[in-house]
């Protein structure tokens, strides 16, 4: 049977739920912050550089140590936050073509079906580690640093609703 063929077959398997989307810059880069902070690892780096800094703030007000550890830990704070907050997110959002893409995609049991007008890709529910959900983007994982974002504009209440569910029976996290 050609590839082609097969695909017509399945396509009717995958309407269950079926979304049409693109992707805002804004809420993009938001979703990617997200991403980071999630992070453990991240986490732990925060609360370090941030006792850090609180504990060589208090040395310096009580006159303990001089001022360059004090401000070497805020310059540390405040470039980890520009990296995680803006360059990260930013230069992720400008190297990535799927961005800028048109997408339908269908849930049902099974899996997922994503297309565009370049082809079709479908992922059953075992390809996906985890998920979790941002105010505007369900986070799909299939591993620790590769994911997919899926916009919640344009989705009915009932449609969240049905799909958080099905996200919850479908991945085992």
């Amino acid at each position: 049977m050609q590839p082609i063929a097969m695909s017509l077959l399945l396509e009717p398997y995958f309407c269950n739920m079926q979304h049409a989307f693109s992707y805002n810059k804004k809420k993009v880069i938001q979703a990617l912050r997200y991403h980071f902070v999630q992070k453990p690892e991240l986490r732990v780096l925060i609360v370090l550089v941030n006792v850090f800094a609180i504990v060589a703030a208090i040395l310096f007000y009580t006159k303990k140590i001089r001022p360059e550890p004090f401000l070497l830990g805020s310059f540390i704070w405040l470039m980890m936050m520009a990296t995680f907050w803006y360059f990260l997110p930013n230069s992720i959002y400008k190297k990535a073509s799927t961005f800028k893409d048109h997408f339908t995609i269908f849930f049902n049991e099974e899996g997922i079906r994503l297309e565009n007008e370049r082809g079709a890709t479908e992922w059953n529910w075992k390809k996906f580690t985890h998920f979790f959900e941002s105010p505007h983007f369900i986070h799909l994982y299939f591993d620790a640093k590769s994911f997919f974002i899926v916009p919640k504009d344009g989705m009915t209440e009932d449609m969240k609703h049905e799909l958080r569910g099905l996200l919850k029976l479908s991945i085992k996290s």
